[in-house]
């Protein structure tokens, strides 16, 4: 993993145009992006332990642009798999929506299987990634689930990174696993705890109703944290399903290969019967798909060619501008462009004067309390991985007296 991490610049221009919705639902707070033409049905993207929503926004960028409504959430705090069938359900009903397609990778794809399982009436399709049908393995990798709720923030995050291979990577993978840490440092102490309270609770995905014919497997040939086995459990009892196996991509082909990993995503959903709405695409005209730029338009006057407004309002919630843009193709002219857009912010005359030249005298102090800071947090850290480590060991004594006991 490197040192630093700088969001990459297709990732800050998605920022700027996709809004992010939060709602609270009951006692859960969902988090989700939701973008797309809202007649077509959605694909809905579930993320891993150490997923968030922000994860997927190559595939929301790409599908939605191709007339698709793509759904990215959060996995909320939920402890166990029947609290996640009901607070999903619920999510659904939030949202107004009532038939969905789901895309489920890792955790997220064991989560995906268990609401198609118990809630097949609203489940067309599925597409599944890295994922697997039990979590027993997982549990008696983890004697110490039982205080996990109680275990400090930096210890969940450093054992949910120890499961990211660290070592020489493509760069394109390398890139992924940055963005997924990065990710990772956003979640907070409950979140985790519960993410990883799932993924050990006792359970398996039993039958669908679901036909295999509308399942697509997506799995890397590469390096993966779920063991093989697993996956190859996966592929056994969903023998009619369709199989796509990427030669490399790591944990997150989503990031690293989105190129074939959205190519897969948009056969499937054809497949299945989801018809696209390009049509609906802001930006596009409807007798043709590269369409024209909005600014074409406005030259021209209000003409049969172009976007409804109505359309706009339906697409997902996103820029009201007509003179916006649509969304950038992934590449390094983002990255130049958010540089020099940075460089100029800093580097105006305008600002280094009155104020800011007083902050500006007074950034040497600050970061030298900054260090100090540091220092007193690192030390902090260490005093309490040391008692919780002394904690964790007169447990798992205790444990083994009982065992000896019986």
């Amino acid at each position: 993993m490197k040192g630093g991490f700088s969001a990459p610049g297709d990732y800050v221009y998605f920022k700027s145009q996709v809004p992010l919705h939060r709602i609270p639902i009951g006692s859960k707070q969902w988090r989700y992006y939701d973008f797309g033409p809202k007649v077509v049905p959605p694909l809905i993207c579930l993320p891993g332990i150490a997923g968030t929503a922000d994860v997927y926004y190559k595939q929301i960028m790409s599908l939605s642009m191709k007339g698709y409504r793509v759904i990215s959430v959060d996995i909320p705090r939920v402890w166990n798999q029947q609290e996640w069938i009901q607070a999903f359900e619920k999510f659904l009903d939030a949202i107004d929506v009532h038939h969905i397609h789901l895309y489920g990778t890792s955790l997220g794809g064991f989560l995906a299987q268990l609401f198609a399982q118990h809630r097949p009436r609203r489940v067309r399709s599925l597409v599944l990634s890295n994922t697997f049908l039990e979590t027993t393995s997982f549990s008696a990798a983890m004697p110490w689930s039982p205080i996990v709720g109680w275990t400090p923030s930096f210890l969940l995050k450093r054992y949910v990174l120890s499961g990211i291979r660290d070592g020489p990577h493509e760069p394109f993978i390398a890139d992924s696993v940055d963005f997924v840490v990065a990710q990772v440092e956003t979640l907070s102490k409950d979140d985790l705890a519960s993410r990883l309270s799932i993924s050990v609770d006792a359970a398996s995905v039993g039958h669908l109703m679901l036909s295999d014919s509308l399942i697509t497997i997506i799995d890397t040939n590469d390096y993966c944290a779920t063991p093989q086995e697993l996956k190859d459990q996966v592929t056994e009892r969903y023998p009619g399903a369709r199989q796509a196996s990427l030669k490399s991509g790591g944990d997150f082909p989503f990031l690293s290969r989105p190129d074939e990993v959205n190519l897969h995503l948009q056969l499937h959903l054809r497949r299945v019967g989801v018809e696209a709405r390009q049509d609906m695409v802001p930006g596009i005209r409807k007798d043709d798909s590269g369409g024209s730029s909005s600014g074409q338009n406005d030259k021209r006057g209000n003409t049969d060619d172009e976007t409804p407004q109505d359309d706009k309002k339906d697409f997902g919630g996103g820029p009201t501008n007509s003179n916006e843009p649509p969304l950038l193709p992934e590449g390094s002219d983002s990255d130049h462009f958010e540089n020099q857009t940075l460089g100029k912010s800093y580097l105006s005359s305008d600002d280094i004067s009155g104020e800011n030249m007083v902050r500006l005298i007074m950034l040497p102090a600050v970061l030298e309390n900054g260090i100090a800071m540091l220092a007193c947090e690192a030390v902090l850290n260490a005093m309490c991985e040391y008692a919780f480590l002394n904690l964790l060991r007169v447990y798992l004594s205790t444990l083994c007296v009982v065992n000896l006991d019986v």
